[in-house]
């Protein structure tokens, strides 16, 4: 959100605070709902607040109550200091309460907040403090930011202050980061860093496990597995009793669910199916890849009388898909093979659920490097403001958050491998220049510094847009497009497959488990054109699967209704035939069946909503 003039913020208090007006539209709602809350209490904005620490013995005994969520926070804490010190600001930690445990950062300006009480032992929660980024954020319990003249008291408005609540596993909140600098100078960034350490303290909960809890690290990115970007679930009795926020927002769930929400609402298939394929179908249809952890206790048990707890499964590619490939594909795959070998890199275009991935890892599974890593770093869920940092590694203290020890970066993790950028389409504009460098030289220097490392990896890329296209509108770089594509591999639409009943049966076989498809259910699933194509597909069979007995007979009636009440005829999309117009065409059409329903169609095309908004302009 960009800073309001503060004059505007002045007309604003002055409307509220002395004509007794609602200045709707002059400042963030969050603020004004917060200003009336504050004069409901009986706080009177022209007070001047008395705020006083805590003794020190107290504020030890604060501490100590506060211990665990103290270490899991520190090595964030330690990092974003690192960047406050710099950049004349401070970091705070408060308890559930907006007690203040610890400050650091600046030390000129720890010293000029200390004047308005900005210091450990002093509680800035909104009833006692008014409007301000801490107490706020607890009352709201969201993110916020509160700038300059929005706080409620006069003299804080020489701050500018963004915090996040930070929340334990079982959906409590446990305490606040706050990030806090000057209102003179625009803070950017402060409010996504702080949800980005938030998430990484929220993960650390997970670390040992939970007592009596089986939980479940997944996401639909399989590069996010293992990192503060994956989803945890902890289930006990088929009932959802633990998440973060990342699994909690893969779901559509807020904090309230936690306790409530059972295991069958969310998935179709079984734990087990994690534990034995690595991977599990959530009842939109998404394939969700990832682990499944034995509780705490159980683990404890087992080792108490020595018996080897077996090692989770690494995520695999769909399996289906995977080898499943028509005899042109076969065809392509060598060629493409042949021209990755010769060190050249290869571009996968095709819309989405295509089976682009899949054709990588094939690629890779069949090349002279199949030993070697394979990293798919997905361009477009990277986090937005660090994508620089994820790709190419930063040393020590280079940014606020930044780890510790540093990081080598996706890219260094491929050396030796096959790198695979997914959705390099979505790459924003202003780091590509950087990608063309480290491409052309094959070496790169982390941020912060740091001797320049050579790399050496086959690299294939992939994406459902039109490049040429967005290359006449500005969004890529037409020389980052010839350093990528020496060699173009075209995965068709499954709408496009010549004989759909064969593809069918080929994906259905090693899924069946003695099932079988009826002549009827067959011939639908074959005439529907499936505008989240493969992967649509395979999703669909593993539900027919997972909701049938073996040995059963699958029946028309038996299929998803969207196989029963659309019509099943392939669409020929309209428009001048691009593969952008085509894809857009296909997600109209979904959008059209479902009435407009952008939820619907989201979960109908395998796609994440956002992707609709983005390419629809909704």
């Amino acid at each position: 959100m960009a800073q309001l003039p503060q004059h505007r913020v002045g007309n604003a208090r002055r409307s509220f605070f002395e004509r007794g007006t609602l200045p709707v539209g002059t400042v963030p709602d969050a603020i004004l709902q917060s200003w009336r809350r504050c004069q409901r209490s009986g706080l009177a904005v022209d007070a001047q607040p008395q705020l006083e620490p805590l003794p020190g013995a107290n504020l030890r005994e604060l501490r100590e109550r506060h211990e665990r969520l103290w270490h899991l926070a520190r090595a964030e804490l330690d990092g974003l200091a690192a960047h406050a010190a710099s950049t004349d600001s401070i970091v705070l930690l408060t308890d559930e309460s907006g007690w203040i445990l610890n400050a650091e950062g600046n030390a000129g300006f720890l010293d000029r907040a200390g004047r308005v009480a900005l210091m450990p032992g002093v509680c800035w929660s909104e009833a006692a403090v008014g409007t301000n980024a801490i107490g706020t954020a607890i009352v709201e319990g969201r993110a916020i930011e509160v700038r300059g003249g929005e706080h409620f008291f006069a003299p804080h408005g020489i701050l500018s202050c963004a915090a996040t609540p930070i929340h334990d596993p079982h959906g409590q909140l446990v305490g606040v980061l706050d990030f806090t600098g000057p209102a003179s100078v625009q803070q950017m960034h402060a409010l996504g860093l702080a949800r980005l350490a938030a998430n990484r303290i929220e993960h650390r909960f997970f670390e040992n496990g939970m007592d009596s809890c089986e939980l479940l690290r997944l996401h639909h990115d399989r590069a996010l597995l293992g990192t503060a970007g994956e989803g945890v679930l902890g289930f006990r009795n088929g009932r959802l009793v633990a998440a973060n926020g990342v699994g909690l927002r893969l779901f559509g769930l807020e904090r309230g669910d936690i306790g409530r929400a059972s295991y069958e609402a969310l998935f179709d298939a079984p734990l087990s199916r994690m534990r034995d394929d690595g991977m599990l179908q959530d009842r939109s249809g998404r394939i969700l890849h990832g682990q499944l952890e034995a509780s705490a206790a159980r683990v404890a048990r087992a080792q108490a009388v020595s018996v080897p707890v077996p090692q989770a499964r690494p995520a695999l590619p769909l399996p289906a898909a995977g080898t499943v490939f028509s005899a042109a594909q076969e065809q392509q795959l060598a060629r493409a093979g042949r021209v990755l070998e010769a060190g050249l890199p290869v571009l996968l275009q095709g819309e989405t659920g295509t089976g682009k991935e899949v054709a990588a890892r094939a690629l890779h599974a069949r090349g002279s490097r199949a030993g070697k890593p394979f990293v798919a770093v997905n361009c477009a869920a990277l986090p937005e403001g660090l994508i620089e940092a994820e790709l190419f590694g930063y040393e020590e203290g280079a940014f606020t958050g930044a780890r510790r020890q540093g990081s080598p970066g996706l890219l260094r993790q491929a050396q030796g491998g096959v790198l695979f950028l997914d959705e390099i389409g979505d790459m924003p504009l202003a780091l590509q220049p950087r990608l063309l460098r480290v491409l052309q030289d094959r070496e790169l220097s982390p941020l912060g510094g740091g001797k320049p490392v050579k790399l050496d990896f086959m690299l294939v890329c992939a994406t459902h847009c039109d490049l040429q296209q967005a290359m006449d509108e500005g969004r890529f770089r037409s020389d980052l497009y010839y350093r990528i594509a020496d060699h173009v591999m075209r995965l068709p639409a499954l709408r496009e497959e010549a004989d759909r009943t064969a593809l069918v049966q080929a994906l259905w076989a090693p899924l069946a488990q003695q099932r079988t498809l009826s002549d009827q259910a067959l011939q639908k699933l074959a005439a529907y054109h499936w505008p989240g194509n493969l992967r649509q597909l395979v999703a669909c069979l593993r539900t027919l699967v997972a909701l049938s007995e073996p040995t059963a007979v699958i029946a028309a009636e038996c299929l998803p209704e969207y196989l029963l009440v659309v019509p099943t005829p392939a669409v020929v999309p309209a428009g001048d035939g691009s593969l952008q117009e085509m894809t857009l065409e296909v997600m109209r059409q979904a959008l059209a069946a479902c009435d407009g329903n952008v939820s619907q169609a989201a979960k109908r095309l395998g796609v994440n909503r956002s992707t609709l908004y983005r390419r629809l302009k909704l």
